[in-house]
C-alpha cells in the first residue's frame, strides 16, 4: 500500500474509516441546514444569530475541557464513542421533527445547539485520542491526516447534498438522514476487534486537567501551537457566517450556500492528501499555512463574483486543512500516551474554544458593514498569527539565514525531543540513563552510587 495510504492498511482502522465517512457526510449535511434555517427561516437574514449559535455549539469543549480530556484517558473510549453517537443521533433526529412539524423557535434551536456542544465535548477528544489505539504511533501522522481527509470528503458531498435536499424537500429531513448516518459508526465500532487495539496506560490520575495544563506549560513548541491555532480559529474558520452571507449577497439560495461549502472542501481534501504524504508533522508547516490563510482570505474578500469566490475557497479550505492537520499530529505523536487524552481536550477547546469568543464579533461585523468586511478581519488575524509564529521560530534559533545567500533563511527541526513512552523503557536504558545526584548527598554515599555505576557498566561490556 502507498506512503499516503498506509494506514489503512489496518483492519481496525479500515472500519472506523468507512463508518466516519458517512458519519460525517451526515454532520456535513446537518451543520449546513442548520446555519441556514437560523439565517432564513428563524431570522431575517441575522448573521448575529447564526454567530450566537455557533457560539452556543463551540463554548462546551472549552467550559468542560477540566473533564473531557480525563474521561477520555480514564475510560474505555471505544464505549464511550458509542455513548456519545447514539446521543447525537437523537438529538439530530429530535430536531428534524421539530421542523418538520413547525415547533422549532430560534431560542429551541440555541438550547439543541448548546445540547449538541456538550456531547461533542466530550466524543471529540475521545474520537481523536482513539485514533492512536487503532493505528499505533508509527502510523499516527498518516491516521491524523486520512481522518482529515475523510472529513473533507464528506464536506465535498454533505453541504452540496444539503443544500439540494433543502430546496427540494426542506431542512426537517436534512436533520432525520444524519440522524440515520450515525448507525455506521455505530456499526463501525461495534466491529472494531478490541485484541489488536495499542494498549495505552489509563490514568489514575484525580488532578485531571492540571497533568495536562503542566505538560503543556513546559512545552514551548505547544503553546506556540495552540496560540496560533487559537487566533486563527477564533476570527478566520468562521465560514458558516461567511459562506451563507457571502452567498446572500451574490443573490444566491440554499444550493448556493452548499456549493460554496463543496468548494471550500475540494481544497480541504487536497491539504488532507499531502498532509497524509508527509512522514512527520512539523510546526513550521503549521507557520506557513497560516501565511497562505492569511493571503488567500484578503484575496477572497475582493472577489467580484460568486464563481470567483468559489474558486478562492479551495486555496483557503488547503491552507486551513494543511494548518489543523499539521497542528493535530504534532500534538498526538509528542505527546506522551498517558496524558494524550487531556492534551487533546486542551488542544480542541483552544481551536473551538476560539470560536465562542469570535463567531458573534465577526457575525456582528458582517451584519454591521456586510461579510468583506468580516472576512477581511480573519485575514488580519491570521497575518498576526503567522507573525508571531516567525517570531517564535526566531526566538529559539529555528529561523537562520542561509551562509553565502543574503536573503534565504532556512528554518531547523522544529520536533522536540523523542519521548520515552512506557513501552520503550528498558533495563539497557535505565541503566545508560545518567542520574542527577542531589548536592546534599553525603560523600560516602555518593562513592557508593559511583561504584554500583562502574559495576554496572563493566558488567554491560562483559555481557
Amino acid at each position: 500500500m502507498s506512503t499516503m495510504f498506509r494506514s489503512l492498511s489496518s483492519y481496525n482502522y479500515r472500519v472506523w474509516f468507512i463508518g466516519a465517512l458517512v458519519s460525517n457526510a451526515g454532520q456535513w449535511m446537518q451543520s449546513t441546514a442548520q446555519n441556514w434555517v437560523v439565517l432564513t427561516v428563524l431570522t431575517d437574514n441575522d448573521a448575529g444569530a447564526v454567530g450566537i449559535t455557533m457560539a452556543l455549539q463551540f463554548a462546551p469543549p472549552l467550559l468542560l475541557v477540566a473533564v473531557t480530556g480525563w474521561v477520555a484517558d480514564r475510560f474505555d473510549r471505544r464505549k464511550l464513542l458509542l455513548l456519545t453517537q447514539c446521543l447525537l443521533a437523537l438529538l439530530g433526529l429530535a430536531i428534524g421533527v421539530l421542523l418538520l412539524t413547525g415547533l422549532m423557535t430560534l431560542p429551541l434551536m440555541y438550547v439543541f445547539a448548546a445540547a449538541l456542544g456538550v456531547v461533542a465535548a466530550f466524543d471529540n477528544p475521545a474520537r481523536q485520542a482513539l485514533v492512536s489505539d487503532l493505528v499505533g504511533r508509527e502510523n499516527m501522522s498518516n491516521a491524523v491526516a486520512l481522518n482529515a481527509a475523510s472529513f473533507n470528503m464528506a464536506r465535498m458531498v454533505g453541504p452540496a447534498l444539503a443544500g439540494i435536499m433543502i430546496v427540494a424537500v426542506g431542512t426537517g429531513w436534512v436533520f432525520l438522514i444524519n440522524a440515520g448516518t450515525f448507525v455506521a459508526m455505530i456499526i463501525a465500532l461495534l466491529m472494531i476487534r478490541t485484541s489488536e487495539l495499542t494498549p495505552r496506560p489509563l490514568t489514575t490520575d484525580k488532578n485531571r486537567l492540571s497533568e495536562g495544563f503542566r505538560y503543556v506549560a513546559g512545552r514551548s513548541d505547544l503553546l506556540m501551537v495552540f496560540a496560533m491555532v487559537f487566533i486563527v480559529g477564533a476570527f478566520g474558520l468562521n465560514f458558516p457566517i461567511l459562506a451563507s452571507t457571502m452567498a446572500l449577497e451574490f443573490g444566491q439560495g440554499a444550493d448556493g450556500f452548499g456549493l460554496l461549502n463543496s468548494a471550500l472542501a475540494v481544497g480541504s481534501l487536497a491539504g488532507a492528501l499531502l498532509s497524509a504524504r508527509r512522514a512527520e508533522a512539523r510546526v513550521r508547516v503549521i507557520i506557513w499555512s497560516i501565511g497562505l490563510f492569511a493571503v488567500t482570505a484578503l484575496v477572497s474578500a475582493f472577489m467580484p463574483s460568486y464563481w470567483l469566490y468559489a474558486a478562492t475557497l479551495t486555496f483557503t479550505g488547503f491552507a486551513t486543512v494543511t494548518m489543523f492537520t499539521t497542528a493535530n499530529g504534532v500534538v498526538q505523536t509528542t505527546t506522551a500516551p498517558a496524558l494524550r487524552g487531556r492534551v487533546l481536550a486542551l488542544y480542541l477547546a483552544v481551536v473551538m474554544g476560539g470560536t465562542p469568543v469570535g463567531a458573534p464579533i465577526v457575525g456582528w461585523v458582517a451584519a454591521q458593514w456586510g461579510p468583506r468586511v468580516a472576512i477581511l478581519v480573519g485575514a488580519v488575524a491570521a497575518a498576526i498569527a503567522f507573525c508571531g509564529g516567525m517570531l517564535w521560530l526566531s526566538s529559539t534559533g529555528r529561523l537562520t539565514r542561509v551562509e553565502g545567500r543574503r536573503f534565504v533563511l532556512a528554518v531547523e527541526g522544529t520536533r522536540p525531543l523523542p519521548i520515552i513512552t512506557p513501552e520503550e523503557f528498558s533495563d539497557g536504558l535505565a541503566a545508560s540513563t545518567p542520574v542527577p545526584l542531589p548536592e546534599r548527598l553525603g560523600a560516602r554515599a555518593r562513592r557508593a552510587v559511583r561504584k554500583k555505576d562502574t559495576l554496572l557498566s563493566k558488567a554491560n561490556e562483559l555481557g
